[in-house]
């Protein structure tokens, strides 16, 4: 009886890390109006992260990010969808490691440089 109170225990801790670890599929970034920007965010002009693309819409002008915290806008590490140009995305493929910087105009995060 023990072995199995320890089982579920065990997998149901495991389950909410995971949840927890998930991408925030539900937030929508593009939208960030009446969120309280720090003061840094709405003083730098450009910040600058490293992060993984999960996801390329050529289509939408978008590349999705998994990136790192972003120290300059006193974000944590997230996974958010970017504005970008056809020309930007030349040569990057899902899954790619990247370094690129952006800048955010009102709730739009727009990708002012991206490359391997």
């Amino acid at each position: 009886m023990k072995l199995k109170l320890i089982a579920v225990t065990g997998m149901a801790v495991v389950f909410s890390l995971a949840a927890y670890a998930e991408d925030m599929p539900g937030m929508k970034m593009d939208v960030m109006e009446g969120m309280d920007m720090p003061q840094a965010a709405k003083q730098t002009p450009v910040a600058s992260a490293e992060g993984t693309i999960k996801s390329i819409d050529p289509a939408g002008h978008k590349v999705t990010l998994a990136h790192g915290a972003v120290p300059a806008l006193q974000w944590p590490p997230m996974t958010m969808a970017f504005a970008v140009t056809d020309e930007q995305l030349t040569g990057l493929t899902v899954g790619d490691h990247v370094a690129f910087s952006f800048r955010m105009d009102g709730g739009k995060a727009t990708i002012v440089s991206i490359g391997k």
